[in-house]
């Protein structure tokens, strides 16, 4: 469904962004490109990951085009939260798996792939070969205590 332009800006929709224009997720969003859609509400959807980690990987997307978590309102995050919180349940109900990993990615650097913010739930599997995890490794104190300083300065 396409809004029109004035209900798109009143709810901030990714179809009053034109500059987002080649956004997948914006797209998908306005109903261009097609997908496997489990939910949707006001201000997000959820639909199944095409390129799925594991069997069952889904995504929970905010409508609106906020590339990465620093710049998402507040509000926007926490509708996001909640969708993601729901597919979660759906996921671990209808597959049963050991464990779901949440993974929200900012930038290049961390594999953002799509600059839309999103969260991937991910069923796992036992030994799946899915390398999500690092190990904990002990950090040196006070290297911690400084990047802690800045950190906390910064907010």
């Amino acid at each position: 469904m396409v809004l029109a332009d004035a209900d798109a800006q009143r709810r901030g929709s990714c179809v009053s962004h034109p500059s987002d224009a080649s956004c997948i997720f914006c797209k998908i969003v306005a109903g261009q490109i097609p997908c496997f859609k489990l939910l949707e509400d006001e201000r997000t959807i959820a639909f199944m990951d095409i390129n799925p980690a594991n069997p069952g990987h889904a995504l929970a997307v905010v409508k609106d085009h906020h590339p990465t978590i620093d710049i998402i309102p507040p509000e926007a995050l926490a509708d996001v939260a909640r969708t993601a919180q729901r597919l979660a349940r759906a996921v671990l109900k209808a597959l049963d798996p050991p464990g779901l990993n949440l993974v929200q990615a900012n930038g290049e650097g961390a594999g953002q792939s799509v600059p839309h913010l999103h969260i991937h739930i991910i069923p796992r599997r036992r030994n799946d070969g899915l390398m999500i995890n690092w190990q904990a490794v002990p950090g040196d104190m006070a290297e911690i205590e400084t990047v802690y300083k800045k950190i906390k300065a910064a907010l």
